[in-house]
């Protein structure tokens, strides 16, 4: 591999010849070998976006010379649009701040603008990583500020689209089950009927509150700590700076960003995060719950509850021929565990903030931002290859209820609890229905049964 040189204020590097990226960069390379987990696309081109409107505001305000800001613009604009992604190599376990993917990110963008410039990549002339590219910014406001963006971005662009179909699609299988009487279920033990699409209806309406949680979390996390620099003060940029960057960056993503109200707050906490993730695994207990309940549901296929039937989407044994699994609830349920582990790691690197900033951003950012696309993905492919293609067992749901000992609740109003109670136990002891019992009897006539035990 040929090499180039690149000096920091620490010294010389080695950096291979056709990267684009730095010294600081290379450092961070060698020193944090870790996990091989990256940054995704989505936090890259966010911070990218941040780099361009700075650019073209800094401009502006005429503290960068024009020339070099459109190079800088253009670079990070390439960036923005997935040109260099293989250039942010920096793992996700390294220094707290951040400050390391940020330089890699200036060094990445200074390069290229020098190559737009020279023809040449690399160096710091004529565009500086730090005094150009970087002007009036931190990593310790610049990360934070990737965060919120990124993550509003994907809650919008994916989260928010997937959950309306899941809600869609179990709103439409809860209509279409509205007249297929079953069997509820409390402790696991059979309980007095309901419909099936009451049943789906429960679930739908558990999406909807989500979707109304994840919603919440908007005017937290369209609050960006860019304009605060180190610790909050702003020093080093301009009193403009922030406020006109960021109405550039909502004029690109279409989101309503804004400069957070406290510069010392939105540094020294994460609470934002911490609150987004919490919507996220709420949502995420709700998947677990409502997959759990399908695979039960259409579990068997003949020695199970069997209610429902599922899509058979593969071959489920590598040695039992012709049984099939219901795989994506496993699928979604894995996911589901997944959120809910990142929850307790963000909820615990929350607490990383010490005095004026928080210093475990970049295990918050993975993490938040696979939670997003976890759900994401999940909502998606539940609703797509397992819910839509839901059928009602009609047979199986009829005869469970006429079997069930709880149909005797439905004639506690002319009988009593206590005769209702005997009446069970009989006819759990004999194995016969409540109708049989009851007939044998003549505790109540053939039509009055009917009208109990129907409603």
């Amino acid at each position: 591999m040929k090499y180039r040189e690149e000096k920091d204020s620490l010294g010389t590097v080695k950096v291979p010849a056709d990267a684009y990226y730095g010294s600081q960069t290379q450092r961070a390379v060698d020193n944090f070998p870790i996990s091989g987990l990256t940054f995704p696309p989505v936090f890259i081109h966010s911070l990218a976006l941040i780099k361009k409107c700075a650019a073209q505001v800094n401009s502006e305000l005429g503290l960068l010379d024009q020339k070099l800001a459109g190079a800088i613009s253009q670079a990070a604009r390439e960036v923005t649009d997935g040109s260099y992604d293989d250039q942010f190599v920096l793992d996700i376990f390294q220094t707290g701040s951040g400050t390391s993917t940020n330089m890699n990110m200036n060094e990445v963008v200074a390069s290229r603008a020098n190559e737009i410039l020279t023809g040449k990549k690399g160096g710091k002339l004529p565009v500086h990583p730090n005094d150009h590219v970087n002007l009036g910014q931190s990593s310790n406001d610049v990360i934070p500020s990737v965060i919120h963006i990124a993550a509003l971005q994907l809650i919008y662009d994916s989260l928010i689209p997937a959950l309306d179909h899941l809600h869609s699609a179990l709103l439409k299988k809860s209509k279409n089950f509205r007249d297929v009487k079953k069997l509820g279920r409390t402790h696991l033990q059979d309980a007095v009927p309901l419909t099936l699409g009451q049943e789906f209806c429960g679930y739908a309406r558990q999406i909807e509150l989500g979707l109304a949680r994840v919603r919440t979390v908007e005017p937290r996390l369209a609050e960006l700590a860019l304009g605060g620099t180190a610790v909050g003060t702003g020093l080093n940029t301009h009193p403009e700076f922030a406020r006109r960057t960021i109405a550039l960056i909502s004029e690109h993503t279409g989101l309503p960003f804004t400069e957070a109200e406290n510069h010392f707050e939105a540094q020294a906490a994460q609470d934002a995060a911490v609150e987004t993730s919490g919507a996220l695994k709420t949502v995420a207990v709700s998947l677990f719950k409502i997959a759990n309940d399908i695979r039960w549901l259409a579990s068997g296929p003949r020695s199970g509850i069997g209610e429902i039937n599922i899509p058979a989407l593969q071959p489920g044994s590598s040695i039992m021929p012709g049984k099939v699994n219901p795989v994506i609830p496993e699928a979604v349920i894995q996911v589901a565990a997944q959120v809910m582990g990142n929850d307790t790691t963000i909820a615990i690197s929350g607490q990383g903030g010490y005095f004026e900033l928080n210093v475990m951003l970049p295990v918050i950012a993975h993490n938040l931002l696979q939670s997003i696309t976890l759900l994401a993905s999940a909502a998606s492919v539940f609703a797509e290859k397992c819910i839509l293609g839901i059928t009602a067992n009609q047979k199986a749901c009829a005869a469970y209820i006429e079997k069930s000992l709880a149909l005797v609740t439905g004639m506690v109003p002319e009988i009593g609890y206590d005769r209702a109670a005997a009446l069970a136990k009989k006819a759990y002891e004999t194995g016969k229905t409540i109708r049989e019992i009851a007939l044998e009897e003549g505790i109540l006539t053939e039509d009055k049964l009917d009208q109990l035990l129907s409603a």
